[in-house]
């Protein structure tokens, strides 16, 4: 079964730029060749580190890809967290939000594929990965709802569809079409959501 162990943390300066490292080139490794093909070897060779120096930080292969995991969790709450700050209300925090995501993937498509892969090698960490998501996400509409800024409803659907949106859009516009114009994507999908399908 696969490993949900916590990464041990370095206690020096040093071993957390070694223990980046690592990370970056497993995020290389992994990203290009899947969890399957790819070999402690490989992501030691492109760290440029010793295999026992892989191992002060991490037991194997399972806890870097689970690692990685909660670090794209992490980066992107912070990234978009800062996206949002001062938002002019839930569509303008929306938009910022959106947008923040959409750009991640664009800087780091191989952490962006890491995630989507570990619905199939690390079901656990993948389910958390987006529970992290949608819990942060309700409490956000929750408070939208009590401020009058957007309309009552069931903020669980809601959370997980906008999650939904943001990850598929992610899918379609920047892994697969590379899309450069990413204020257009958000453009439609914030129009979407303010005013909906229904005609006027």
């Amino acid at each position: 079964m696969f490993s949900m162990a916590i990464a041990t943390k370095p206690r020096t300066k040093r071993g957390e730029q070694r223990r980046a490292e690592i990370l970056a080139a497993a995020e290389q490794v992994f990203g290009t060749k899947g969890y399957s093909d790819a070999s402690v070897a490989e992501i030691t060779t492109v760290a440029r580190t010793a295999q026992g120096t892989l191992y002060i930080y991490f037991s194997g292969k399972d806890e870097i890809f689970t690692e990685l995991v909660r670090e794209m969790g992490r980066m992107t709450r912070a990234k978009v967290g800062r996206a949002v700050a001062g938002a002019s209300g839930r569509l303008d925090a929306e938009r910022r939000g959106l947008a923040a995501f959409l750009r991640i993937a664009a800087e780091r498509p191989a952490l962006y594929r890491i995630v989507e892969e570990a619905r199939f090698v690390a079901p656990e960490a993948y389910r958390s990965y987006f529970e992290d998501f949608a819990r942060a996400y309700r409490l956000h509409l929750d408070e939208a709802v009590a401020e009058g800024g957007i309309r009552p409803g069931d903020n669980e659907v809601r959370a997980w569809a906008l999650m939904g949106m943001a990850k598929t859009l992610g899918e379609r516009f920047i892994l697969w079409g590379r899309e450069t114009d990413i204020d257009r994507i958000v453009d439609h999908a914030i129009d979407m959501i303010d005013h909906g399908l229904r005609a006027k």
